[in-house]
């Protein structure tokens, strides 16, 4: 197939579409506190909820697309998970929020793994590795934008508005990717699941697999109970911020990308084992940071937290790769179900901590499994 912009600008904006609804309410929390009359805790799941719906279909979701399709998935997963961010504005109480966020969390692998598998069967090397820039260019751009646009609209207009907005964008970009992604070309159906189960069973005794699929857990539960639960303590007194200001804080998140194609090189240097102690180390560091009082100290903690969490992810991802010599996109999978599962008890049990001693309970709780 032939590159060109119309076909980078669809790859960017499948991988932006797919982390566009995924954290996006963590700017609005308080709110949604108020207007549905929700715990801490309950709102913290709303974040979780997701995460648990992209974790239970990760592993299935590449076994489903080898057998039927690849296009066929990407843009129906677009258009699933525009549905139920429509109805998240209709939502009359909390526990239909949280039932609405775990199925868009379902709609995510869909778009994930597949583009991923369709990438790396339709296009050359050269032509994969700047495919794969944009979909990664894409998928921080949606993660950011996501909770950006939501603060901002929810201030503008109200939060019902702004999911209707969301919604609206979402289809809009599934429009686009249908008319620019060309129909798979190299596509073999393998719907071999018994050689998949098989492959799972000898993975499930591995123990590089174990490890790596333990440090995914930790990054995604460190991302989710930190970023979710800074939102509720920088609402309250002293700081007071609003949902827009509570926006802007996630522009750390895009400084932490920035910084993490430096893991290449501390892995080269130090191996993968030693980067992710190093890494680790740091992001505890920025994780005590937050409990100063200054919130330009707590942006900093925010800064190294994230950094360090996004350098662990990539330096465990490398020892995958160095360690599973055979079945490596099931392994992947695994890999990406702890990650999910892992946020979704970050939201949950931080969500525990928060209730019982505020920001400090969410600190300890971190640096506890950090530590772990």
């Amino acid at each position: 197939m032939k590159l060109n912009g119309l076909l980078k600008t669809a790859i960017l904006l499948t991988g932006m579409s797919a982390f566009l609804q995924v954290y996006s309410v963590q700017a609005v929390l308080p709110v949604l506190m108020a207007e549905l009359n929700a715990t801490a805790v309950q709102a913290g799941l709303s974040v979780g909820a997701t995460v648990l719906g992209v974790a239970l279909m990760s592993p299935f979701m590449g076994m489903l697309s080898d057998a039927f399709g690849r296009k066929l998935f990407v843009i129906g997963s677009l258009i699933f998970l525009a549905l139920p961010t429509m109805l998240l504005a209709w939502s009359p109480n909390i526990e239909m929020f949280t039932l609405l966020r775990f199925l868009q969390g379902l709609a995510v692998p869909g778009i994930t793994v597949v583009l991923i598998a369709y990438i790396g069967e339709e296009f050359s090397q050269n032509e994969v590795v700047q495919l794969m820039t944009m979909y990664v260019s894409g998928t921080v751009l949606g993660g950011f934008l996501g909770r950006f646009l939501l603060g901002y609209l929810t201030e503008w207009f109200d939060w019902r508005t702004a999911f209707y907005v969301m919604a609206v964008l979402s289809l809009a970009c599934a429009v686009f990717v249908w008319k620019q992604l060309p129909k798979s070309q190299n596509f073999v159906p393998k719907p071999n699941f018994q050689t998949a189960l098989n492959t799972l069973k000898s993975h499930l005794h591995n123990r590089y697999v174990f490890a790596a699929c333990s440090l995914g857990g930790c990054v995604l539960f460190s991302l989710v109970g930190c970023f979710t639960y800074i939102n509720l303590h920088l609402a309250d007194a002293p700081y007071l911020l609003s949902s827009s200001a509570l926006a802007n804080i996630f522009a750390v998140y895009l400084i932490g990308m920035v910084i993490t194609p430096l893991s290449a090189r501390l892995m080269t240097h130090f191996g993968s084992v030693k980067t992710i102690l190093l890494a680790v180390a740091v992001s505890m560091t920025g994780v005590l940071l937050t409990l100063a009082t200054d919130l330009p100290v707590i942006i900093v903690g925010l800064v190294l937290m994230s950094s360090g969490v996004f350098i662990t992810q990539a330096a465990t991802i490398n020892y995958i790769a160095a360690n599973v010599k055979e079945g490596r996109s099931l392994a992947s999978g695994l890999y990406y179900m702890a990650y999910y599962s892992g946020g979704t008890f970050g939201a949950w049990l931080c969500g525990l901590a928060f209730k019982a001693a505020d920001w400090h309970g969410v600190v300890w709780a971190l640096l506890a499994v950090q530590v772990l």
